[in-house]
């Protein structure tokens, strides 16, 4: 079990969204989709997002690749962030997403091409 205070949620939550404007390139304005189960990390990647402006798009992890590619199209998002069981469905409409530019996955594993959150922590 993980808990913060909100000291220690403040300081990594700062610590995140300087990774996100920093150089992943997301500014205010941008639109992140979002796809995570309730863990611990969607507070982490949430609070930061909301610091910089960033737009989060939650999507359900019952999304279907289909469903993934159509929301990334309309939202044009710039970042896709999900867990290690959802990331073949993106792998295989990316190519579709022309706005897309990062991809964040919050797994203790790494896949090829994907920026793994716990590393970058």
């Amino acid at each position: 079990e993980i808990k913060w205070n909100f000291e220690e949620l403040g300081f990594l939550s700062q610590k995140v969204a300087n990774m996100l404007s920093g150089p992943h390139s997301l500014q205010r304005g941008d639109r992140d989709l979002m796809v995570l189960p309730r863990i611990p990390e969607w507070w982490l990647l949430n609070v930061p997002c909301m610091r910089t402006g960033v737009i989060i798009i939650p999507g359900t992890t019952q999304l279907t690749a289909q469903d993934i590619c159509c929301r990334l199209l309309a939202s044009k998002a710039k970042c896709f962030i999900t867990i290690d069981v959802l990331a073949p469905a993106l792998d295989s409409v990316a190519s579709k997403c022309q706005f897309l530019k990062t991809k964040l996955i919050v797994s203790e594993s790494s896949r090829t091409e994907w920026l793994n959150f716990s590393d970058l922590l």
